[in-house]
């Protein structure tokens, strides 16, 4: 969309200048002339190629769009215009990708396309459950507590990915603080002891012969050990980019000690919570069980959910695949069964969430407790066997003499 360079001055009689994207120029000048300015000029930016912007993965911070979703809500339940709104935020939003996007989409909006529609083209910026439950506000008549549930949506599962990143992230950080203080004593300090131990002409230990071997690896035949790092990345990246490896590694995200709970929690959290959101904003449910499949995070669960939608194709209940799936436990399944009986599906769902993510919180509490002291003395452990090694053939050395 063209990039239109403009010269206005205000009902106060103030001047200013400017950007803004329209589809064409008329456009652009109908939006200036609606906000009251007077144009004095206006003129289409031309772009180069080194001059576009391309972004790589998700272009907008997940904080910034939850501000957008609270604010959007809080402007329309005012009884500000859904055009009025658009415009609002994307002036003063922090993100520059989804500025943009809202400046087009308050375009598409001023020539009579609705917000569902104008936002479809913006699928990187917008994601399928939001265009989804905003479709289903609009069709509904109730676009505001739409936006709220949104709100509460993505503000509830960016605190549970907050949450296991943080149980995660210490010892990830603990283990490569680990590997960089081990292989820094092999390569740079346990070297200077081999010409040492060499003229002792003794039988050293088996652990510092077995120290010594690979310090001497380490130093000499690096480029081995990088190969091996280089293969390992490589074929998990080619292994993540099957289907069928895809699945395994997710399995195995699920089955890994200790944070394969966090990891489960974590998912049914978001499974449940997305799916009450979609199911309560009068999303049908078929659709609703693709978008959850998509947004799972995970392919065990998916396949699960892609079981329970075949499983309503067929007539028969949703909780009844989910039942035989190991991922779930029968607090999750029995509480959809009860929603399907009683029609209150989407309270149901919305209580197993609840559930889910005060138990990621509480679970996450309890591993940084547990952790930090057992981390801390694995990695003094590592660091210990290798000064065992060195000094223990010095000890044998002035006990000779």
């Amino acid at each position: 969309m063209p990039l239109y360079e403009y010269q206005v001055r205000t009902a106060a009689g103030k001047p200013l200048k400017g950007k803004l994207t329209a589809t064409d120029k008329s456009t652009a000048m109908e939006e200036l002339r609606k906000r009251g300015l007077t144009v004095f000029s206006l003129s289409e930016r031309k772009t180069s190629f080194l001059a576009t912007e391309i972004y790589i993965g998700n272009p907008v911070k997940t904080l910034h769009f939850i501000i957008y979703c609270r604010q959007f809500a809080t402007l329309m339940r005012a009884g500000v215009s859904i055009v009025d709104a658009t415009r609002i935020l994307a002036e003063q939003t922090e993100s520059k990708p989804l500025s943009k996007a809202l400046q087009e989409v308050n375009a598409s909006l001023l020539r009579g396309i609705s917000l569902s529609q104008a936002i479809q083209d913006h699928r990187k910026i917008f994601p399928p459950l939001f265009i989804s439950m905003v479709r289903a506000g609009e069709e509904s008549g109730d676009l505001e507590g739409t936006l709220e549930r949104l709100a509460v949506f993505f503000e509830k599962r960016h605190t549970t990915t907050e949450k296991i990143k943080s149980a995660l992230t210490y010892p990830i950080t603990v283990a490569l603080l680990a590997i960089v203080s081990v292989v820094y004593l092999l390569y740079a300090i346990v070297p200077q002891f081999i010409s040492m131990f060499a003229s002792m002409n003794a039988q050293l230990p088996a652990i510092t012969r077995m120290v010594l071997g690979l310090s001497n690896s380490i130093k000499h035949q690096w480029y081995i050990w990088l190969l091996v790092l280089v293969v390992l990345i490589a074929a998990y990246q080619i292994t993540k980019r099957t289907e069928r490896g895809a699945y395994a590694l997710d399995y195995a995200k699920l089955k890994v000690p200790i944070f394969g709970k966090l990891n489960q929690k974590g998912s049914i959290a978001q499974f449940t919570r997305t799916f009450s959101s979609l199911y309560a904003s009068s999303v049908p449910i078929l659709q609703a069980l693709t978008i959850v499949e998509e947004v799972a995070g995970n392919r065990v669960i998916g396949q699960a959910i892609r079981s329970a939608g075949d499983s309503l194709r067929q007539g028969k209940p949703l909780s009844e695949p989910l039942k035989k799936a190991w991922v779930f436990p029968p607090l999750v399944t029995q509480m959809i069964s009860i929603g399907e009986e009683t029609g209150a599906l989407d309270q149901m769902l919305s209580k197993v969430a609840d559930f889910y993510e005060m138990d990621v919180e509480n679970t996450v509490d309890r591993l940084k407790s547990l952790l930090e002291p057992l981390l801390i003395a694995f990695l003094a452990g590592i660091v210990g066997v290798i000064v065992a090694a060195i000094m223990l053939p010095m000890f044998s050395l002035y006990n000779q003499m």
